[in-house]
């Protein structure tokens, strides 16, 4: 099996035709064949061959062709042949999210400009589109995907079921819909790869991770559901902990419990007029507070030993590492935040008060010259986890979002692993050139999967 970069163009003649160059007959080992069957996606077409003398590959698809298989426009894609008789043209990839099917101009919500520079860059190598739930067509098995125009605009396209699907669904209520769960299953009986399947839940996570023996030392001590004599005994041992949502996220929900010996008990937390801490005078008048506020839900409540940070200006710093997957199937340290506590706050969400920094700046400010080996130090650390994470889940992961602590003794925390990380951190100027890293591994490894991989054209 081999793999030819070419430039797709369209011809107005009605009949089944390819038009070759020769450069691309002999990569392509068409040289003296009258047919062959071309392929998009699920679909096939069988096309008389004719040679053309053109510099270069490329491939001009007579409108019989084009309309058979779908293919939805011109440019520059990959060719593999799978067989003697057969071409497939891809990689055909969707992004699967949400959003406002009506619009041409915002369709995906505040994630169209991410889907956007998803698009812009991968349509240089592919045939890549996005889609909503409501766009598939399981009959017919087609979608009417959402394409970029060189003009920077969406179209529609009516196309194949996807060589690949990723995953960014903005919403955990929907993903665990009936209706979602159906979707990824039918993905998966049509053999389709389907990567991120859901967001990750903090308790199962940390329950993956504690019998692993690779990742297990660097979780900190976590219960689900916790009894108050659970949360009690914790704060007992280790003056703090954090008492948080097991599916949340942004930081909602979340609360710093501390105990001072005389002083009392003291909860800190984030409310809609900003941050908060309230005492009080016993342990049972702090669980009173916090079940009359949240009732059943504390059920979905994990409660994680508190960590003593390493601090800039009295404020605790923790790291968001965004982690890949490439084109060769192996986990990569993309792009690292520093996150900088506001004043007061819970977390160092940047919503809450928090800010951004690189993780040179951070580490250096706080470690000096040996800044760059604590940092070389998570990021093995970071690489161990995620590959823990990956032989334990049974379901396909390209892309995890880390938040890591690193105490004063250098040893490095895991708090949360993100299977859809935001990607706010991309947005501090240092980080620009990573923000752009990470749109072109999730390419790379849509190649990977699809099995147009870029080693196979070496």
């Amino acid at each position: 099996m081999s793999m030819t970069f070419c430039n797709v163009h369209f011809t107005q003649q009605p009949q089944k035709i390819v038009y070759v160059s020769g450069a691309l007959m002999k990569s392509l080992k068409l040289a003296g064949k009258k047919s062959v069957k071309l392929r998009l996606g699920g679909e096939r077409i069988p096309a008389l061959v004719k040679p053309i003398s053109k510099q270069g590959n490329h491939l001009y698809l007579a409108s019989g062709i084009r309309k058979g298989i779908k293919v939805p426009m011109t440019g520059g894609v990959f060719l593999r042949n799978l067989d003697e008789e057969e071409i497939q043209l891809g990689p055909l990839i969707g992004v699967l999210s949400d959003g406002n099917t009506g619009s041409l101009v915002q369709p995906f919500g505040s994630r169209t400009g991410f889907i956007k520079q998803l698009l812009r860059e991968g349509s240089n190598q592919s045939y890549i589109f996005a889609f909503t739930p409501r766009d598939i067509d399981w009959q017919n098995e087609t979608v009417n995907g959402y394409f970029l125009t060189d003009t920077d605009r969406f179209i529609r396209r009516r196309v194949p079921l996807p060589d690949v699907v990723y995953n960014r669904l903005p919403s955990r209520r929907a993903e665990t819909s009936s209706s979602i769960n159906q979707l990824r299953e039918r993905f998966i009986r049509k053999r389709i790869p389907f990567f991120n399947w859901s967001f990750f839940n903090k308790s199962d996570i940390y329950k993956l991770l504690e019998n692993d023996p690779a990742a297990a030392e660097f979780i900190p001590e976590s219960h689900m559901n916790p009894s108050p004599e659970q949360i009690k005994d914790m704060l007992d041992r280790h003056s703090f902990v954090y008492y948080k949502p097991s599916a949340g996220s942004l930081g909602k929900g979340i609360y710093r419990l501390s105990y001072v010996p005389k002083r009392g008990y003291y909860a800190r937390y984030r409310s809609t007029k900003g941050n908060v801490l309230q005492r009080f005078g016993s342990f049972a008048s702090l669980m009173r507070t916090l079940q009359t506020r949240h009732g059943r839900t504390l059920r979905s409540y994990v409660v994680q030993q508190g960590i003593r940070l390493i601090e800039i200006d009295s404020c605790p710093l923790d790291f968001r590492f965004h982690m890949h997957k490439n084109g060769k199937n192996q986990w990569v340290v993309v792009g690292i935040g520093a996150k900088k506590a506001g004043k007061g706050s819970v977390t160092t969400h940047l919503k809450n008060g928090g800010s951004l920094l690189t993780p040179q700046q951070a580490l250096s400010r706080v470690f000096g010259a040996r800044g760059e080996e604590v940092l070389n130090n998570a990021k093995r650390t970071a690489i161990t986890i995620a590959e823990a994470i990956e032989r334990r889940d049974q379901h396909l992961i390209g892309e995890i979002g880390f938040d890591f602590g690193i105490d004063k003794d250098e040893k490095v925390w895991m708090f949360e692993a993100n299977a859809k990380p935001g990607r706010s951190i991309f947005r501090h100027p240092s980080l620009r050139a990573e923000g752009k890293a990470s749109v072109e591994h999730i390419l790379e490894h849509c190649l990977y999967l699809s099995k147009f991989r870029r080693r196979e054209v070496l």
